[in-house]
């Protein structure tokens, strides 16, 4: 009947990837780059479930050029769902991942790249980004890229 030996016909269809896009894309995106980055977020929008970190959603903002360009960004941005990332229990996880990495001699540059790490991390979401900091957390983190 089709499929492949040992699949059972009636197993529910193939949920979407969740995804978490980082503001380094958000932010080509809005710059009119044509990056593999934005290229991904073009397929990936019309597949996966995208979301946007309240973080990423400051990141963003605070380079719109005045507040109609703020609001424009915003209105686009908030057609994903919006997700609060950081409480106690991943602050804990993430500074825990922060002294790992450092262990191993790897600095991340930025707080919020360790959060929105840790936070795809325990959640099981993918990331996308086009920021080095997020390599060695793929590495040695286990963080799952796009």
């Amino acid at each position: 009947m089709g499929g492949r030996p040992g699949q059972d016909a009636r197993r529910s269809p193939v949920r979407p990837t969740v995804i978490l896009v980082d503001s380094s894309v958000w932010i080509a995106r809005l710059r009119g780059n044509r990056t593999p980055e934005i290229e991904k977020l073009e397929i990936a929008a019309a597949q996966d479930a995208l979301l946007v970190g309240d973080l990423i959603l400051l990141e963003v903002l605070q380079g719109a050029r005045d507040e109609l360009h703020a609001t424009r960004i915003e209105r686009e941005l908030r057609m994903y769902a919006v997700v609060s990332m950081l409480d106690g229990k991943l602050a804990s996880r993430a500074a825990r991942n922060y002294r790992m990495l450092r262990d191993r001699g790897i600095t991340i540059r930025k707080t919020v790249d360790i959060i929105i790490g840790t936070f795809c991390i325990e959640h099981g979401y993918a990331l996308l980004h086009d920021d080095r900091d997020f390599v060695p957390m793929e590495a040695h983190l286990g963080l799952k890229v796009v």
